[in-house]
């Protein structure tokens, strides 16, 4: 589930400054630097951010997909495999692929039991109808072409399966829209000060969630996509989150 990122780049020949905080153009090396550098704390990180709510999340991602035992599942954006290892739960075979180095190497060292592999959310290095199921969670919103992903997503899809996307999305009602939105933009990178190996790059997520498009938007962009029907969204602690569901065609 990757959210924060920061970039190095060259200040002049043979030095390299580290920028904590990435712009929202989100270029894959970028991405994959960023989420090496908080990959040490970052499930603490996001249990603390979300006062807990992202296990809770996982659980719905799980129980959305309907996966039954011996089918293959893909979790994108992985991380650490926190999400991948929830899926497996289910008696699915769970595979998880991210593009960050770091992000897998935390969650090897973390003692994951389950497969995690580095893989670029545009290419994914599996053949055609591989998988059941797909599912991408908070990762969605940092590959630089959502549309190409989503296709991606189809190809390794068999006919007749799966897609579920959870992400960040925008709270129904107004007066607790204002209130996440204020959280958002001031307090959270307070609170990552605390808790996170690198605070300043959680900017990028407030600024990254605040960009993104709504329910409607994102249910829109995968029906446009080409390879998913019957797309469908329900709201997740009054629309923070939203699970995304589609059908491959």
């Amino acid at each position: 589930m990757g959210n924060h990122p920061a970039r190095s780049v060259c200040a002049r020949p043979g030095r390299v400054v580290r920028v904590t905080r990435a712009d929202l153009d989100k270029q894959p090396h970028e991405v994959a630097e960023m989420f090496d550098g908080v990959a040490k704390r970052y499930d603490l990180t996001n249990t603390v951010l979300s006062f807990g709510q992202d296990r809770g999340w996982r659980r719905a991602t799980r129980a959305a997909l309907g996966l039954r035992p011996g089918e293959r599942v893909l979790d994108v954006g992985a991380g650490t495999g926190v999400s991948t290892e929830e899926l497996s739960r289910s008696g699915a075979f769970a595979v998880g692929a991210d593009i960050s180095v770091g992000m897998l190497r935390a969650g090897r060292a973390s003692g994951r039991q389950v497969p995690l592999l580095a893989g670029d959310a545009l290419h994914l290095p599996f053949a055609d109808a591989t998988f059941d199921a797909v599912t991408i969670s908070f990762a969605l919103r940092n590959v630089v072409d959502t549309t190409a992903a989503l296709r991606e997503f189809g190809r390794i899809t068999r006919p007749g399966g799966r897609l579920v996307v959870c992400e960040f999305s925008t709270p129904t009602n107004p007066a607790f829209r204002a209130v996440y939105m204020n959280y958002l933009m001031r307090s959270l990178p307070a609170v990552a000060r605390g808790v996170a190996t690198n605070p300043e790059a959680y900017v990028y997520l407030a600024e990254s969630i605040r960009a993104w498009p709504d329910q409607q938007g994102l249910s829109a962009r995968i029906a446009e996509s080409g390879p998913w029907d019957r797309v469908g969204w329900r709201n997740l602690t009054g629309g923070i989150a939203a699970l995304h569901r589609a059908t491959r065609v």
